[in-house]
């Protein structure tokens, strides 16, 4: 026998938040495809690229090549974890909020990025820029990854 409890506090359903009242994240299962088909572009065009440079330069070549990649994709991916903690339009402030969170992470992690690199690493620039550059023009094709047919 399946007992339905019909209950509702009305005292706090004006201030109801599905999240903090459940002890639950909300997750938008297409968008979290989305991300992680964005960032799987972005690791396999940055593992095409280092071998590409493997065979044609050698190994400072494809290091500078992981190392552009990795410069980009971690501040990435930290600015879409801020980006997508919550869903839905309620949460709109939140999401603004995680917005400039993120995007200020993601600024200070590459400058910190940058620094590490060239502080510590032998690199060669050009490839390490190139490597840099057409990760982050992978963002721009974003809308064709966020498909929603899929």
């Amino acid at each position: 026998m399946i007992k339905i409890n019909f209950a509702v506090d009305y005292n706090n359903l004006l201030h109801y938040n599905s999240r903090e009242m459940m002890g639950v994240r909300v997750i938008n299962l297409q968008n979290l495809r989305g991300i992680k088909r964005l960032f799987l572009y972005e690791i396999s065009l940055t593992l095409l690229i280092a071998v590409v440079a493997f065979i044609f330069s050698g190994t400072t070549a494809a290091k500078s090549a992981l190392l552009g990649g990795v410069v980009s994709i971690i501040p990435n991916i930290c600015f879409a974890s801020k980006l997508f903690r919550h869903q839905g339009a309620s949460s709109a402030k939140k999401i603004i909020n995680g917005f400039y969170k993120g995007e200020a992470l993601k600024i200070f992690l590459s400058v910190v990025l940058f620094a590490l690199v060239f502080k510590y690493i032998y690199i060669m620039p050009l490839v390490f820029f190139a490597v840099y550059i057409m990760v982050q023009i992978c963002i721009w094709f974003a809308p064709f990854i966020f498909d929603n047919d899929a």
